[in-house]
């Protein structure tokens, strides 16, 4: 109700109103569904780093031989990262279909960056600390190398904008599970180190990579399923449990090989198709 003022004959509304017009949330604070996926994803990625530290590291540093407890923590470890690349999907489709609020990008970033960045380099950190061929202060090289790309990588995302579709660069979660998998193989150490480097560089090179959608978000989901089986599998020593770890971390490894050279092939045709348009038309 509004009343008016004998004096100025002006009107005022009641003091409440004013009050809650103030309290009233901005609406860039508000979160969105989206946005409480991508904070399911900054959790997976922090409680991987706890269990990399209370299950391996620090058995490790007090003298414990319980090495199935250390493969317990390392496939809960992964298994968190890859819950971490399942929120990170459906995220995004939550956004698109829905909506998103003002914080989203940043919200994404945050967390792909504990998930895929903090998360797999601690994970290098301390396998250069357990193995017995490794060598800690290189691994932590090696494990300073992969946070920094996907470092460089997500502020490149942020600031680069590329043709629809596609990603510049290997996308941070694919790297980080590449990452992971070139560990789990037991791999000689040196040759570890250069894979991981390697995988690093993937990550912020120029290389074309597919953006997960439609038929290729629903493989992707079911190779991240068959992941967690197979981690499953390996932390409770099922019969065959090794062998299929071995195969799961060996096809991600030549996933992340070949997908870069397929690009790369198409980027060639290309290039040969455009020459060979322009010299047809240069004809009489």
């Amino acid at each position: 109700m509004t009343v008016i003022d004998p004096d100025t004959k002006a009107g005022w509304v009641p003091e409440a109103d004013e009050v809650d017009e103030e309290e009233e949330m901005p609406l860039s604070l508000r979160l969105s569904i989206a946005d409480t996926l991508t904070l399911g994803n900054a959790t997976c990625g922090f409680m991987a780093v706890y269990f990399t530290t209370t299950g391996i590291l620090i058995p490790h540093l007090t003298g414990s031989q319980e090495t199935g407890m250390a493969r317990h923590s390392a496939a809960t470890a992964v298994i968190l990262m890859l819950c971490a690349a399942v929120f990170d999907l459906f995220d995004g489709l939550v956004a698109r279909k829905l909506r998103s609020s003002p914080m989203g990008a940043e919200l994404d970033n945050l967390s792909d960056l504990i998930s895929f960045g903090l998360a797999p380099a601690y994970f290098v950190l301390v396998y250069g600390m357990v193995a017995n061929d490794a060598h800690q202060r290189v691994a932590a090289v090696g494990a300073i190398v992969v946070l920094l790309a996907v470092v460089l990588r997500l502020a490149r995302f942020s600031c680069v904008t590329v043709k629809d579709g596609t990603f510049q660069g290997m996308p941070s979660p694919f790297g980080a599970l590449t990452v992971v998998s070139i560990v789990l193989l037991e791999l000689p150490f040196e040759a570890t180190l250069l894979a991981v480097v390697g995988t690093a560089w993937l990550m912020v090179s120029r290389v074309e990579y597919p953006k997960p959608r439609g038929i290729l978000a629903v493989a992707m989901l079911g190779w991240i399923v068959s992941a967690m089986g197979m981690l499953a599998a390996w932390a409770f020593d099922a019969p065959g449990g090794q062998v299929l770890l071995q195969m799961g971390c060996a096809l991600q490894i030549v996933m992340a090989a070949t997908i870069p050279l397929f690009a790369t092939a198409r980027r060639v045709n290309t290039f040969r198709d455009n020459r060979r348009e322009a010299r047809a038309a240069q004809l009489p």
